[in-house]
């Protein structure tokens, strides 16, 4: 007698990234943990009331003694996910532009098992509920997307929704070491070298806080598009035996950096 293959469904690890998130922690993991058992939170140096609020929680917990940045938040959160055995991770931000009653659409595409990234986009939303984002953060968002799309050959819509799933086995072929918002200029790089399958799905945006700001030098919109820039071209050049010559093209003339 053959026993039929046993299929299980893939596990799945939510992981969120907070720094000073106090005022809506408590709020997000419970609506996040109505929906999914297993979470992470990365608390990237929080100063304020986070870190108490966080214990109240059954959720598991890596602390920064001091602040790193969001991307290296991202590396910790996918380091575990391998570490830990997990199939697939969902990220979202802790801040409420991300709602957990998305989260089972993540499911959904997870289970679908086509894709390698679900990256969620903040313009695809079929009802048309959007707020209006910060004008600076807009343009920047559409002007590297359009950059991404045209140098690695994808179809992205929001290149910089932090709304996402990933299979967690590739990872491990990816070496991300970029630790600040730049960070999906990296990624996006590096998942198209390595052919990961890649979609999107929508999700609503949201802007509680136009004025939140990025820290530092990057509140500055013109040092950070160079800053995003700098990383991306970085990673063409790091990268450019696995891509396409499209990719590539002109990085000679332009020594890499933009």
């Amino acid at each position: 007698m053959i026993t039929p293959p046993h299929h299980t469904s893939p596990r799945v690890l939510l992981a969120i990234p907070v720094y000073n998130e106090a005022r809506y922690v408590d709020r997000v993991l419970t609506e996040v943990r109505r929906r999914i058992a297993d979470v992470l939170v990365i608390d990237d140096g929080s100063t304020d009331d986070t870190p108490r609020r966080l214990a109240a929680h059954p959720v598991e917990v890596i602390r920064h003694a001091t602040n790193r940045g969001y991307g290296r938040s991202m590396q910790d959160m996918m380091r575990w996910a391998r570490f830990d055995g997990f199939d697939w991770l969902v990220t979202m931000d802790c801040d409420e532009q991300h709602e957990p009653a998305a989260i089972p659409r993540f499911l959904e595409a997870i289970r679908r098992d086509d894709l390698d990234v679900v990256s969620g986009s903040r313009y695809l939303d079929p009802d048309g509920r959007v707020d209006a984002p910060p004008p600076d953060r807009r343009r920047i968002n559409a002007m590297l997307t359009e950059e991404i799309n045209a140098r690695l050959g994808l179809t992205l819509t929001d290149a910089f929704c932090g709304f996402k799933a990933y299979r967690v086995a590739p990872l491990a072929d990816l070496d991300l070491d970029v630790d600040g918002y730049d960070f999906p200029m990296q990624f996006w790089v590096q998942a198209a070298a390595a052919g990961l399958r890649i979609g999107e799905i929508p999700v609503r945006l949201i802007y509680n806080d136009p004025s939140r700001s990025f820290g530092g030098p990057l509140d500055d919109a013109d040092n950070r598009l160079a800053v995003y820039r700098r990383t991306f071209e970085r990673e063409l050049v790091r990268c450019a035996d696995r891509l396409s010559a499209e990719a590539t093209a002109g990085l000679q003339a332009c020594g890499g950096e933009a």
